[in-house]
């Protein structure tokens, strides 16, 4: 089974700069990390890889500095690894991300199975996914809870529908997006990390794209436009209150009846 991982280098911080005339995050010089939800879909395939055999590629979309969580996923066991990084992709939202990373994968060659965690934590938007399957023509999954199995071409899932579990047989090739817990993500392996450090990372641009129309990327190929962002006020104010239990839950009511909680 060929497998691949789309997954997110983001801000390991709070604390970000916004660009005053995009709207978007200044990446730049920013404490960063692989996206959280991320390892549980790294560590879906490696697991999938070991029962039924094949490969996992791992696979980002970012600046040069994304491939330090391309390393991380060899350390996790990804057997090869590839950055899609140009200047043309920056400021992309959901839907140009995901033509991005659909023509991307498109490079990369034939595959059975793609992978991406349920969202990413700077967007939280959860839609790239299941947009890349849709440019890709594949069918799709999200917020798949259990791999069931896979047998005679098709994967069989189960899908939390909040209500209910939904048990899908899906066909190859196909994406799913895997929700947090699915497994247990393991830690990197040091090991990994000694036998990968010579391996290659391969890096791709826009002119290796089939589309290498500049308007269809970026800030250009993204219909959302951000009106206004701003981060939330920071409060360090605490408060403490004593008296009985009564006393304090009557407080406490209070103030969120000031505050129009309640």
């Amino acid at each position: 089974m060929d497998i691949i991982v789309c997954m997110k280098q983001v801000p390991g911080t709070a604390r970000v700069d916004i660009d005053e005339n995009t709207g978007v995050l200044k990446r730049e010089g920013v404490e960063a990390k692989m996206n959280p939800y991320d390892l549980y879909a790294i560590e879906t395939a490696v697991r999938l890889r070991e029962e039924y055999g094949g490969t996992v590629r791992a696979v980002t979309m970012g600046p040069l500095q994304a491939r330090e969580i391309l390393k991380e996923a060899f350390m996790m066991g990804a057997d090869e690894c590839a950055l899609l990084s140009d200047k043309a992709l920056a400021g992309a939202d959901v839907l140009a991300t995901s033509y991005a990373l659909s023509g991307f994968i498109k490079k990369l060659g034939l595959f059975d199975l793609i992978i991406c965690g349920k969202q990413t934590t700077d967007g939280d938007t959860a839609q790239v996914g299941a947009e890349t399957a849709e440019f890709l023509d594949i069918p799709h999954a999200s917020n798949v809870v259990r791999i069931v199995g896979v047998c005679g071409g098709l994967i069989r899932v189960e899908v939390d529908m909040s209500d209910c579990i939904l048990v899908q047989d899906i066909p190859f090739p196909c994406l799913l997006t895997v929700e947090k817990d699915i497994f247990t993500p393991r830690l990197p392996s040091y090991r990994k990390k000694l036998e990968s450090a010579e391996k290659e990372i391969r890096v791709f641009t826009l002119e290796q794209l089939d589309d290498r129309d500049p308007e269809h990327y970026g800030l250009n190929g993204s219909p959302t436009r951000v009106e206004r962002v701003f981060p939330p006020d920071a409060s360090t104010v605490r408060v403490t209150v004593d008296g009985t239990g009564e006393e304090i839950a009557e407080y406490l009511y209070e103030k969120l009846r000031e505050n129009k909680f309640v």
